[in-house]
């Protein structure tokens, strides 16, 4: 089922809301084309959501688990067990590998479910759903208290290379890398920023460009390729990227470009800073290389948004992210500071 208006949370632009047993999502493969709100009800929605990434974003997808987590309880109805819960659970787990705000959202949800077992299945509900709408909230604050970090980092009239897409559409509510670009430009300090397309699937191009022009803030988009000239010209005074997962030592997987960005940025002399909240951070992973990269569907490349690029029986290989080595890295921004390098976050308690 389709509903018109733009799902708000706390008053602002969010890519998911629960509502009346429900959740309001953002269809984010139609935009900019068609502003498309799904109406899903069901856990195997929400699973398909995710995978298809008609929501994605490693925080968006969290709070999308953690409201996906309330349905299946809905789901069960006064059978839920923690058994079927489990079930649930790695259903919505198996759907994207690398982002780690899910599996974390998701083990928040089903902590609070062993709590709340032995109680009713409508104290149950009330406590899932309490708990979901808890850890939206506390994406929205991180984000907003990330970009006042991030912010503090740019230099007066800014210009800024930013890669995918790290607003409110990718989060609970604000934006990550994107929300130090909104704080910036509240602020006075940011000038301008550059959007790389972000092929092949176009998240920079379709969404962040969205997002700036809801935004009002000054920009132009460039294709990926194109990034390196740009550095060149010295058109840039830093590079904000997001994350989908940050190792233990600081290594950061983030979508697929964001590496050979780092690269450039170390060439030229360029800050790169990686805008993350907690949640995204893994201790139990010690390196990148340990990180599960996603690999998608082959056609994605072949034939972005359907139209073929590629002859008839070409192959392409189609992965989903990179890692960029925690000592390219200039710091990385969470709702508790700015770290700076060495990193070790192998102490750090999840959230």
């Amino acid at each position: 089922m389709k509903t018109k208006n733009l799902p708000r949370y706390q008053g602002i632009l969010s890519p998911v809301v629960y509502r009346d047993h429900g959740i309001d999502l953002l269809d984010q493969t139609l935009l900019p084309q068609q502003e498309v709100v799904l109406r899903l009800t069901r856990v195997e929605q929400v699973a398909e959501a995710i995978q298809t990434m008609r929501v994605r974003g490693a925080p968006a997808i969290g709070v999308t688990a953690a409201y996906g987590m309330v349905l299946g309880v809905e789901n069960e109805g006064p059978s839920a067990s923690l058994q079927q819960m489990e079930r649930i659970a790695e259903e919505l787990r198996g759907t994207r590998p690398t982002a780690v705000n899910l599996s974390w959202a998701i083990d928040r949800m089903l902590q609070v479910f062993r709590t709340h077992e032995a109680q009713s299945h409508d104290e149950i509900y009330e406590a899932m759903c309490a708990e979901a709408r808890r850890l939206h909230a506390e994406d929205i604050e991180a984000n907003r208290r990330m970009g006042g970090f991030g912010a503090e980092l740019l230099p007066e009239g800014a210009r800024i290379l930013t890669i995918c897409n790290t607003g409110a559409l990718a989060t609970g509510g604000f934006g990550t890398a994107y929300g130090v670009l909104r704080t910036a430009y509240e602020t006075g300090n940011l000038d301008f920023v550059y959007a790389c397309e972000t092929r092949p699937r176009l998240q920079g191009a379709r969404l962040t460009a969205w997002e700036l022009l809801q935004d009002g803030i000054p920009f132009k988009l460039l294709s990926d390729g194109a990034a390196a000239y740009l550095l060149s010209r010295g058109e840039v005074h830093a590079i904000l990227a997001g994350a989908d997962r940050i190792a233990a030592n600081g290594d950061a997987a983030n979508k697929i470009g964001t590496y050979g960005l780092a690269v450039l940025a170390k060439h030229h002399g360029i800050p790169l800073y990686v805008v993350a909240p907690t949640s995204t951070i893994d201790p139990a992973t010690p390196s990148g290389a340990s990180i599960p990269i996603e690999e998608r569907d082959p056609h994605e490349v072949l034939a972005p948004r359907e139209v073929p690029f590629a002859p008839r029986g070409a192959k392409a290989w189609n992965p989903a992210f990179d890692v960029t080595p925690a000592p390219l890295l200039s710091g990385i921004v969470t709702e508790t500071g700015v770290h700076h390098p060495p990193f070790d976050f192998r102490s750090l308690g999840r959230p």
